[in-house]
């Protein structure tokens, strides 16, 4: 007996010293992998029950497959980025505030109000391309070890295209989460693009677009360049950009976990990493051009034979028609909804990144000191409603907690309440329509 467990652990570590990668210490799953592919294949089902009983002797190192998984406690300690791919669960943590909210005082982004397209790759199987997307390259969604969060990794060199951010409007937000880390000499160069094609499908390649803004990083200092292009000609450029955020960092093996935020008024254009404003061009956008195309890329800096183990990766994008006018909303209309309010997975705890937003309110009330408010918040309807309406209530408090500690609004001017999953403004069906349901509410009483 002992000599067959010691064989099945020998080939269960040399299938996962095979199979593996490894991003920050923690290991990504492919379910095109055999190993955590299991109960897909009938045939695999005596591999399968060899694996858990060696699991069962050594511990639970990888997760299970997602189903498994759904009902897992969660409180959000190892999840990364600030979109909620559940909300509301038995499991929900309290600790009524945020986490270095201060980091982000001088953060004055404003999510749009109104989401029109957003995916967090929480309905795409491990291993497979999203639907949605388009590329000339190649990718796929994994899973980090310990995170429910779900990443596109761009395995190849190439352009890829969320189809669904199009027709861009003169007034919006585009926001996603970045994971990059550089393991090797041939270090790949990140490139985005806001683009006008007549042909958006055929025109995946740089070669095509002849109206567009570029901005390119390659994550050390100095290093990072950005254009902006009409009738295939430059017409503003800086070629010596420093985004600390995407800094090399231990010789380049560290990754690096960013919030990138782009925000157009018209033709002025503004990028964040994380709470740094990097660009803010008031001429950036031509009048006379429809922007219709959002697109990501990757190019090798350098060529060896050596192979490239760069990686790239890319979640939580919020594709959002434009911000609000926070006083007049709250003010002169009465009501203001805000989805740009956002917290820890299944817990009351603001993301630093809702700065921005929260400091536009506090503004409003502080210009307007007999304004009383009520502070409402609301939930998807992932978990248990009754969890979801104990989880809405918190973090209404939350907010109103922070309004008062940070921006020194009066606490007596705010009352709190929590409407759970109850009231949708939005299908629970789809990630999108998720996301327009978990927001907070303001009421002027």
């Amino acid at each position: 007996m002992k000599t067959v467990c010691t064989l099945l652990i020998t080939v269960f570590f040399f299938t996962i010293a095979n199979a593996q990668e490894t991003v920050g210490g923690k290991v990504i799953r492919n379910t095109k992998d055999q190993t955590y592919n299991r109960g897909e294949d009938k045939a695999s089902e005596t591999v399968d029950k060899a694996l858990d009983k060696v699991e069962e002797g050594i511990g639970s190192i990888f997760k299970k497959k997602d189903k498994k998984q759904k009902n897992k406690k969660n409180n959000g300690k190892d999840i990364i980025g600030s979109s909620e791919p559940t909300n509301g669960s038995s499991s929900s943590t309290s600790n009524s505030g945020s986490k270095n909210i201060k980091v982000y005082s001088k953060f004055d982004f404003v999510p749009g109000e109104k989401i029109i397209g957003f995916d967090d790759f929480s309905t795409t199987n491990l291993g497979d391309f999203p639907l949605g997307w388009n590329t000339n390259s190649s990718a796929e969604v994994v899973q980090l070890q310990g995170s429910g969060q779900k990443w596109l990794f761009m395995t190849k060199d190439g352009y890829f295209q969320p189809e669904f951010v199009s027709d861009m409007p003169d007034n919006f937000t585009l926001e996603f989460d970045v994971f990059t880390r550089y393991r090797s000499n041939n270090i790949l160069e990140y490139q985005l693009y806001l683009a006008s094609s007549s042909n958006p499908k055929k025109d995946l390649s740089e070669e095509y677009l002849y109206d567009y803004i570029q901005l390119k990083w390659a994550g050390c200092e100095g290093s990072s360049k950005f254009y902006v292009v009409e009738n295939n000609e430059v017409v503003n450029q800086n070629e010596n950009l420093n985004i600390k955020d995407f800094g090399c960092g231990n010789e380049g093996t560290e990754p690096a976990f960013v919030r990138i935020s782009i925000w157009r008024q018209n033709s002025r254009l503004r990028i964040y990493a994380n709470e740094n404003k990097v660009i803010d061009i008031p001429q950036a956008f031509n009048s006379k051009q429809k922007y219709n195309v959002f697109k990501l890329g990757t190019k090798y800096m350098n060529f060896s034979e050596n192979e490239n183990k760069d990686e790239f990766m890319v979640s939580n994008l919020r594709y959002a028609v434009g911000a609000p006018d926070t006083r007049s909303k709250l003010i002169n209309d009465g009501k203001l909804v805000t989805r740009g309010i956002l917290f820890d997975v299944n817990s009351d705890v603001i993301q630093a990144s809702s700065y921005g937003v929260l400091k536009e309110i506090a503004s409003a009330l502080s210009e307007n000191p007999t304004v009383n408010i009520s502070i409402i918040g609301h939930t998807d309807s992932d978990g248990d409603a009754a969890s979801n309406l104990t989880l809405s209530e918190k973090r209404a408090i939350a907010v109103k907690n922070i309004l008062v500690s940070e921006f020194k609004i009066d606490s007596n001017r705010m009352q709190t309440a929590g409407k759970g999953e109850t009231e949708p403004t939005d299908s629970n069906n789809t990630s999108l329509g998720k996301a327009n349901n978990r927001r907070v509410e303001f009421i002027k009483l």
